[in-house]
């Protein structure tokens, strides 16, 4: 079985073409700019070859039609017809209570999808023109959503429920959510093989740290806590994020300098975290490097970076009553040995103990980078949503087939 994995945002769709035979990735690439005429599709495809074109693409319609066309070109396609398609799997940030698993995408799902957009208004439409494209171009193939949000359903009460009247939740579903499970789910379900155990055997805090930044508690192979809440903009600071700030300040700032209520949202989600600290950028290579040449304000968001997320490490330990293994993972997690090193130096009082040159050595990666004295496991995972999304799809849609030829026969 082939299968197309899209990931579908505002201007962008990521995509894979996977082939589940031996999960091999046959293409990927992405299109950027979609709603322009300078829009840019690069293409990856047959051991590193690539090839870049620029065009004309207006929407998300277009914009797949182009993935499509180009799976099948006869200079760097990797299919002769797209009916070699067999499923596609998408990503979608939201399912909130709906979801706590991947599905088979139906009428009445779609309906439960369009019905989350007012919780995620930045990611969802965007994930359902995906969708609605797909069923246009590539009628009859089956298509399965896996949410962002659904590996984190596993959590309970004392850990989605905010102190605030509980009728908010029960009327507007303001509750924590979670996102990057995805992510979360491959990284532990990936530690667990290294560890030669179940991942109902283990305990592990995951640590996905990009330009969005989470951290999650998993036990016996669920997630029983995560940092990012009822939106992506709490725990961790991030690249432009502020994460855990005391709420007040929103009334303080509004009053202060006269910021509506949107402009506030551009400040906490836009122009704080990293950027907001180090007055510098929301790229770490960048104050890591501005850090080492002695710029204090780096230093500073490095520290400030570094802390809180020490500090989620701590609490989650707590919670579990110690963990098996901490992983590091994403663009930050995989490659900033220095961000590695800073947090996890004083941790050995609950038993983490980097070993220097495996740390440093250990860049996008993976490895095993704790000393051997270490009595818990730190290991760097290179994260891949996709292949988790392409594992679902199969499952999926092999069940389904059964399950007409039951009928049929």
């Amino acid at each position: 079985m082939k299968i197309l994995v899209l990931n579908c945002g505002s201007s962008s769709i990521k995509y894979q073409f996977i082939s589940m035979t031996n999960e091999k990735v046959l293409a990927k690439g992405q299109i950027e700019r979609i709603g322009t005429n300078q829009a840019v599709l690069t293409h990856y495809f047959e051991d590193g070859k690539s090839a870049k074109v620029v065009s004309d693409i207006p929407d998300h319609n277009k914009a797949i039609e182009v993935v499509i066309s180009t799976l099948t070109n006869t200079d760097y396609g990797v299919i002769s017809d797209k009916q070699e398609i067999k499923a596609v799997g998408h990503r979608v940030v939201h399912g909130g209570e709906k979801f706590a698993n991947s599905v088979l995408i139906t009428a009445a799902v779609k309906d439960k999808i369009h019905d989350c957009i007012e919780l995620a208004p930045l990611h969802n439409p965007h994930n359902f023109r995906g969708i609605k494209a797909c069923a246009e171009l590539l009628p009859g193939v089956p298509q399965v959503a896996v949410f962002d949000t659904a590996f984190h359903q596993t959590m309970p009460a004392t850990s989605y429920l905010y102190a605030i009247p509980y009728s908010e939740y029960q009327v507007h579903n303001v509750r924590r959510y979670g996102f990057h499970g995805t992510s979360h789910r491959y990284v532990s379900e990936r530690a667990a093989k290294l560890l030669k155990k179940k991942p109902e055997q283990i305990k592990v805090i995951t640590c996905h740290l990009g330009n969005g930044c989470s951290i999650s508690a998993i036990e016996n192979g669920r997630s029983i806590d995560t940092s990012m809440g009822f939106t992506p903009l709490e725990g961790l600071v991030m690249g432009t994020r502020c994460g855990d700030i005391d709420p007040a300040i929103i009334f303080y700032i509004a009053s202060r300098q006269g910021l509506s209520l949107s402009e506030i949202d551009n400040l906490l989600n836009k122009h704080s975290g990293l950027e907001g600290i180090s007055g510098i950028s929301n790229d770490l290579r960048e104050i890591l490097k501005q850090m080492n040449a002695g710029n204090d304000r780096a230093k500073l968001a490095v520290d400030i970076f570094c802390y809180r997320l020490k500090k989620y490490i701590c609490a989650y330990f707590g919670v579990m009553n110690g963990v098996d293994a901490l992983i590091f993972t994403a663009g930050i997690g995989e490659n900033a040995d220095q961000i590695r090193e800073i947090t996890c130096a004083g941790l050995e009082c609950i038993g983490i103990k980097l070993d220097a040159a495996k740390n440093r050595n250990t860049i996008g990666t993976e490895g095993l980078i704790s000393a051997k004295s270490s009595k818990i496991d730190v290991f760097v995972i290179p994260t891949n949503e996709e292949i988790i999304i392409s594992r679902d799809t199969r499952k999926i849609v092999e069940a389904m087939n059964r399950t007409n030829r039951e009928i049929v026969e």
